[in-house]
């Protein structure tokens, strides 16, 4: 599988991602404090790049995936969390400056229908082009699939 990109989704499927994203080492860090001394105990663990749960749990914009890379140009950070954010008043602003489309006149079919006409001779004329050269030329004519 290559490139993975997926916005919110639930149950076997966000499970399925999460496992296709792959694990990270994590570190970790703990605090023990009793009435002599405090410990500090410090591991790394395996944990999921991106939980069931984050992939469940995405809001409207936001999405998680990864990406492959080629082996002459690597990427080192190939998973990811994103967010899409859209400047509204812009886009708002631009919703209004669009024009209408205007609307054509209506077109002479009899025209239509003569272009159309003369693209599918066009086409019939090429088939019958090749065919021919095809069959004329002993090393090609084991590939015309007679019916």
């Amino acid at each position: 599988m290559g490139n993975i990109i997926s916005g919110q989704v639930s149950g076997e499927s966000a499970k399925f991602l999460s496992e296709k994203f792959g694990k990270i080492m994590q570190d970790r860090e703990s605090v023990s404090i009793n009435s002599n001394d405090t410990s500090i105990s410090k591991s790394k663990q395996l944990e999921q790049a991106i939980p069931a749960s984050t992939i469940a749990s995405l809001s409207s914009g936001e999405f998680v995936g990864m990406v492959a890379d080629n082996p002459d140009q690597i990427i080192h950070l190939k998973s990811f969390h994103c967010k899409i954010v859209n400047d509204h008043a812009l886009l708002k602003k631009e919703q209004d400056a669009q024009k209408e489309i205007p609307v054509i006149a209506e077109v002479d079919n009899t025209f239509v229908q003569r272009n159309y006409q003369q693209i599918k001779q066009d086409v019939e004329d090429i088939i019958e082009s090749e065919m021919q050269r095809l069959q004329s030329d002993p090393g090609t004519e084991r590939l015309i699939v007679k019916k």
